[in-house]
């Protein structure tokens, strides 16, 4: 999709950010092992369709791709919102559910998360780790438009195009990562972000053009891969066209970007207009929304709260919607207001405003909803209640297995309520199902000191370190682990095994830098 820079006086600024945020970690993934020797043996420019395996492995895509995830999970942009990710997830997965062998080569599972921006704009990293922004949840009127988003970028993902752009740069690809990491030091020694953006662009130009037509392929490509996901799926064909439309009407509203080339999803009216072709051949099939789909619209709405008029603006919405909106937007409108309540620290008025929303949840639809269980738990933790907390969680994960949402309150409720035995114990398990969540083994480390357990607590913030690829601060913590007086003879034998790979991990990290 198509990223646009608002006309606005602190765009440059935003730029600047911008370029902060990706760039730096796109350069420091380009340094890395798995990248530099794929770079040297490419030869050629790769046909559409062909094995992108001579320019990145699938488990070296996945490895680029966790790296950069790692740099934007710190980024105040990156939605830490359990249930927006959930949704994304989700639906995404339904997606790709309906034809499996959509995952080609992929040797993991996909992620899909959110980003607070209030621009149209989603895209795909290496490895199948797909990004939404909330500006485009927004803007999405039905659950098949943002499908439609959603399938497309996983025809990037499917089709390999990332892989196969660094096979079609060869040399030409260190040109515009060269003149980032210029443009950034200019604008750090008080060049500003006019001469900065200048030296970025001059860099860009050489590079980009040769592969503009490649891009816009594997865009027709990845509609014609979108289109089927979305079909398979049960989705509302005719929408894919209609949104593609609403962005290009967007772009126009914002044409003051500084260089197409800043513009990473050329949208063209061919594209739209082969997509209208595809769906006049297919039967009319209209797809109920899902019952959280507006919940999730609300939910985004108030995440994106702190940019522009925050809080007041957002509560003003919601109230209209309550006015004049349809039962699911009337539900929405209120579980969108006892989110702003319980923002501003009102716990009692959240919880009558969720009252409403749950009954007319109930009314409309014969069945349990995460948001609105997550709520409930959110509020009870905020009242201080944390008995009733573990008994919601506890219930709620009965009817939302599989609900991470719903899980990692569930930890911080029986954290609350000091029941730290049966919080490890949860988090072992938790941490069975996801080895990678950094998260859980800082909870764990949080829990672990609040039994006193100091030497298992640095071991676990070990763990939680290793995982953000922090080695250096990770291997401290386990030397403060092995001075502790109670640390276990199995914690030392651990904090052995991890010193030497993570040490092993830190040398071929000074190595390739």
């Amino acid at each position: 999709m198509q990223k646009h820079t608002p006309s606005h006086p602190k765009a440059s600024q935003r730029f600047s950010k911008v370029l902060r945020r990706l760039v730096l970690p796109v350069l420091a993934a380009f340094s890395l092992q798995v990248v530099a020797p794929a770079l040297a043996q490419v030869s050629q420019v790769p046909s559409i369709g062909d094995d992108a395996r001579t320019a990145l492995t699938p488990i070296q895509e996945y490895k680029l791709g966790r790296y950069i995830m790692v740099q934007i999970e710190q980024d105040p942009a990156y939605v830490k919102d359990d249930v927006l990710n959930e949704y994304l997830f989700t639906l995404g997965n339904r997606l790709i559910a309906a034809d499996p062998t959509i995952r080609g080569e992929l040797v993991n599972d996909f992620t899909f998360f959110g980003v607070k921006d209030r621009t149209l704009n989603a895209f795909a990293l290496p490895g199948g780790f797909i990004g939404v922004h909330t500006g485009l949840i927004l803007a999405t009127e039905t659950e098949s438009e943002l499908a439609s988003v959603l399938s497309h970028e996983i025809g990037h993902v499917s089709q390999r195009h990332i892989a196969r752009m660094i096979a079609s740069s060869q040399n030409d690809i260190m040109i515009p990562i060269a003149s980032a990491a210029l443009g950034l030091l200019v604008a750090a020694a008080g060049g500003g972000t006019d001469a900065a953006l200048g030296t970025l662009l001059a860099g860009q130009g050489v590079a980009i053009q040769k592969q503009i037509n490649f891009t816009r392929e594997a865009e027709k490509e990845a509609d014609r891969v979108g289109y089927q996901i979305l079909k398979h799926a049960g989705f509302d064909v005719n929408d894919m066209a209609g949104f593609f439309a609403k962005m290009q009407h967007s772009n126009r509203l914002y044409n003051d970007a500084p260089s197409q080339y800043l513009r990473t999803h050329p949208l063209t009216s061919d594209r739209i207009a082969d997509v209208q072709a595809r769906a006049m051949h297919e039967p009319y099939r209209q797809h109920v929304d899902s019952a959280d789909f507006q919940l999730i619209r609300a939910k985004a709405r108030v995440v994106q709260g702190d940019m522009g008029g925050g809080l007041y603006e957002v509560e003003r919405y919601f109230a209209e919607q309550v006015k004049n909106g349809t039962r699911y937007q009337i539900a929405a409108g209120y579980y969108g207001l006892a989110l702003v309540a319980l923002e501003r620290k009102q716990p009692d008025l959240a919880q009558q405003r969720l009252d409403v929303a749950r009954k007319m949840f109930s009314e409309t639809v014969n069945r349990q909803s995460s948001p609105l269980n997550v709520l409930a738990v959110q509020i009870a933790i905020q009242k201080g209640n944390a008995a009733d907390a573990v008994r919601i969680t506890h219930n709620a994960i009965d009817h939302f297995p599989s609900s991470k949402a719903m899980s990692n309150l569930h930890i911080e409720a029986l954290a609350k309520a000091k029941r730290y035995d049966e919080c490890q114990r949860f988090i072992r398990k938790m941490t069975r199902r996801y080895p990678e969540d950094a998260g859980l083994r800082k909870k764990s480390a949080e829990v672990y000191a609040g039994m006193g357990k100091i030497g298992a607590s640095h071991l676990a913030m070990g763990e939680y370190y290793h995982l953000m690829q922090m080695n250096e601060a990770a291997v401290e913590q386990l030397k403060i682990a092995r001075s502790e007086k109670d640390t276990t003879f199995y914690e030392h034998s651990l904090i052995d095994a991890y010193e030497r790979a993570w040490k092993e991990e830190i040398k071929e990290e000074k190595k390739n830098k």
